[in-house]
């Protein structure tokens, strides 16, 4: 019987009708009456032949026949099923040597169309090798199988009857019996399940199977047993893993900047994900921000950051030295004869962190041609051996690892070296001279960096006068900071002309204008009569100068609010101060504001950060830093009110740079200064030697007798020859005596080497010889020639 006849017979919607010799019908099937449109009774004894459409085309079906057994097509009379395809089987002969009998099969040609196609698809399906096919009786005993299930059994032969358990391990086994008993008993199909498959023959490796089940079920609805597909994923799922190692890797390379954190966080994402044991070493020249050793070098110095799977104590041998003789130019390949691979040769040997497991594997952390260290994993011998995919994997992990640690290693060097310069930049936190007692609070927006653009500074002036200024460049980082330190050198520069308040901030605003800040941070000079560009620079700056011995106060500001004032009985008030533009902008006059305060009052200058941290609107922040200074009241020590004023005013986190410099001011007292005013005529030199030694003899300062005489009658002599009159005389007793004589000229005196024929021209040149520190200043009506002499001990 050929396969077609398997086609026909193994359908039960075949209609069938035995035949004699001579086509004469003996009998037929109910499915044959159905076939033909016609009962048994009306079929028995007709000729096959008048069952055609066309009795006439017999004689064309006939020739159909090859051999005893044959198939063809014909067409049924129109009460039948119109074109059948038919097989003729022959049976025994009849009884007493009567005529043979045949079995006539057929069917409508689509429905054995239909068959046929079902046939070749169950057929190919089980002889197709990316897809294991098996099919369960009832009791989940294997009834049929292809043979891509065989090389996973170890079993010879046929499979047929045997159970999962008979060459899957036991345990897999009861996990895919009870999927396929839940598709026995419910009807819902399985699809796309994955499980562990361990077969007896391979127990240690396993294959990933993708396992997909339907119940197999009669037209009756009796169920016959489950159909099982399993396709082999396991590559598919371990790239798809590796893959998702991956992102997480570059997850956590990315959260942060401290490289013992990020190799914290990889040693974690590596275990179990990828090996049951991960240790991170970071060459130590990252933690110390240096240049790690190039990589041609064989020595380098590791430390261990990251440990994962064993316990964190190993971290405590952190540092030790390593020879990585020639292993670098390679990659080191997964072993399972050691838990490292790192070279022999290697001493100091560290402890071994995956020592112990039966497979390892570690790779070099390299960036811009230096080592920065390694990774390090380890298998236990339950799991499968490292592949040449894991090692790739490692690699690219490693690729990216060592660029974040470079990263961080950079970003710690410039940020250590941003802070060194900012902290260079500003004053210390207190000062105290006789004149004045400063504190400061100074909080950066960007805390990782510790720099910003706001500064402050209290700079010593002539005569015992103190200057103190507050400024604010916008922006943040290196870039605020390196304009910060420009805007802070130049004030130091023109504070030590001694120029008031305003003419300082009109000087101050015209070198701003002199250049622009370039996107990539370099200066650029921009002709004359061009304006900066809107948003290319922003900066203010408040400038206030306090002398000791008038006991007032001068201040002008380029865009930067008004100092606060808080008296001694604890009253706090602003300054009543017209702000000037911000620098940069130029054509416009800085306004000076002149005001007398108490001794033993608070000044407290600030930047924007202070009053708009948790206010939306100025004149609210401006109120609540008055209630908030006059609430601590006066006679606390400013190093406890800086920080609760800020703390009171500040939310967390900033927004913004915060500064606060607080400074008491005292005066020096009525007996400690002295002034004569003389007419422009040489006779007078001599009172005024006689006036400076009675005031010294009255300050039990007669040790400088001497050279305040001859300082102050140089002074007032060169006054009466270059200036003419009136000329003051003042003395000074604070933490230095200062001689000051004034005049109405305003030609600043210059110190020369007189020639040995000159009578004159040496003055200058003695008193720079005598006095520690001597210098001039304009002042509104002229100028001030003035030196300083340190006091004796113990007074």
């Amino acid at each position: 019987m050929t396969s077609d006849s398997d086609d026909l017979l193994d359908v039960g919607h075949a209609a069938g009708l035995v035949v004699d010799g001579r086509g004469t019908v003996l009998g037929c099937t109910p499915a044959a009456e159905n076939l033909l449109g016609r009962s048994a009774r009306d079929l028995h004894g007709r000729r096959v032949r008048d069952l055609l459409a066309d009795p006439g085309s017999w004689r064309a079906v006939m020739a159909q026949r090859d051999g005893p057994v044959w198939e063809g097509r014909a067409k049924l009379a129109p009460d039948g099923a119109g074109e059948v395809d038919f097989r003729v089987l022959p049976l025994t002969d009849g009884p007493g040597g009567s005529p043979p009998r045949f079995l006539v099969l057929g069917a409508p040609r689509a429905l054995v169309a239909q068959w046929r196609q079902g046939n070749a698809f169950m057929r190919e399906l089980f002889l197709q090798d990316r897809i294991g096919l098996a099919v369960f009786d009832n009791d989940l005993r294997l009834v049929r199988t292809n043979t891509h299930l065989l090389p996973y059994t170890g079993v010879p032969g046929d499979l047929y009857g045997a159970r999962l358990s008979d060459f899957v391990r036991e345990s897999d086994a009861r996990v895919i019996d009870a999927r396929l008993r839940e598709v026995l008993t419910t009807g819902v199909p399985l699809v796309a399940v994955d499980v562990q498959v361990h077969t007896r023959v391979d127990p240690g490796a396993g294959r990933i199977m993708a396992v997909s089940a339907f119940r197999l079920q009669e037209a009756n609805e009796f169920v016959m047993g489950v159909t099982a597909l399993f396709v082999d994923v396991t590559e598919e799922r371990l790239s798809r893993r590796r893959l998702d190692l991956l992102h997480r890797a570059t997850t956590v390379l990315s959260t942060n900047l401290s490289a013992e954190e990020t190799t914290r966080d990889l040693a974690a994402v590596l275990v179990p994900a990828l090996a049951d044991v991960a240790v991170v070493e970071v060459a130590e020249a990252v933690f110390t921000h240096e240049e790690p050793a190039p990589e041609h070098r064989h020595r380098h110095v590791l430390r261990r950051t990251a440990v994962a799977g064993l316990s964190p104590d190993l971290l405590g041998s952190a540092t030790y030295e390593v020879d990585t003789g020639g292993v670098l130019s390679g990659r080191v390949r997964p072993h399972a004869s050691g838990a490292s691979a790192e070279p022999p040769d290697a001493s100091p040997a560290p402890p071994d962190a995956v020592g112990g497991l039966a497979r390892g594997m570690s790779v070099w952390l390299r960036a811009r041609g230096a080592l920065l260290g390694r990774i390090r994993v380890g298998r236990d011998e339950d799991r499968p051996p490292f592949t040449d995919d894991d090692l790739a994997l490692l690699e690219q992990i490693a690729s990216r690892t060592a660029l974040v640690v470079d990263n961080a290693r950079r970003y710690a060097r410039e940020r250590n070296a941003a802070v060194g310069l900012q902290r260079s930049l500003l004053p210390s936190s207190t000062t105290d001279t006789s004149t004045v007692h400063t504190a400061s609070v100074y909080l950066p927006t960007d805390t990782a960096t510790g720099v910003s653009g706001d500064w402050f500074d209290v700079i010593p002036l002539s005569s015992g006068r103190v200057a103190l200024v507050v400024g604010d460049v916008v922006g943040h980082g290196l870039q605020a900071t390196a304009t910060m330190a420009r805007m802070r050198t130049a004030v130091r520069t023109l504070a030590d002309l001694d120029l008031e308040p305003d003419e300082l901030l009109t000087h101050l605003d015209d070198l701003v204008s002199q250049f622009v800040i370039d996107t990539d941070g370099t200066e650029a000079a921009r002709p004359p009569g061009t304006e900066i560009p809107f948003g290319s620079f922003g900066a203010t700056c408040l400038y206030m100068t306090y002398d000791p011995v008038t006991r007032r106060c001068v201040v002008a500001s380029a865009g930067h609010p008004p100092p606060a004032l808080m008296d001694p009985d604890g009253s706090v008030s602003y300054l009543d101060l017209s702000p000037g533009p911000p620098l940069g902008v130029g054509g416009l006059p800085f306004e000076p504001v002149e005001r007398e305060v108490a001794d033993g009052s608070v000044v407290a200058l600030y930047t924007d950060g202070l009053i708009e941290g948790g206010h939306s609107d100025l004149d609210e922040g401006m109120t609540a830093l008055r209630h908030a200074l006059a609430s601590l009241g006066s006679g606390r020590p400013l190093e406890e009110v800086g920080p609760e004023v800020v703390r009171r005013l500040v939310p967390a986190p900033l927004s913004d740079d915060v500064t606060l410099l607080l400074a008491a001011v005292r005066g020096v007292p009525a007996d400690s200064t002295a002034t004569w005013t003389f007419p422009a005529d040489p006779a007078v030199v001599a009172e005024a030697r006689a006036h400076v030694l009675s005031q010294l003899s009255r300050w039990d300062l007669d040790e400088l007798a001497f050279t305040t005489e001859l300082v102050a009658s140089e002074l007032v002599t060169n006054a009466i020859r270059y200036a003419g009159g009136p000329i003051s005389l003042r003395l000074i007793r604070t933490a230095t005596l200062i001689c000051e004589v004034s005049d109405g000229s305003s030609t600043q005196p210059r110190m020369r080497r007189a020639h040995a024929t000159e009578e004159g021209g040496r003055g200058l040149f003695l008193i720079a010889q005598l006095a520690d520190r001597w210098g001039s200043r304009y002042t509104r009506t002229g100028k001030t020639i003035w030196t300083e002499q340190s006091l004796p001990s113990g007074r």
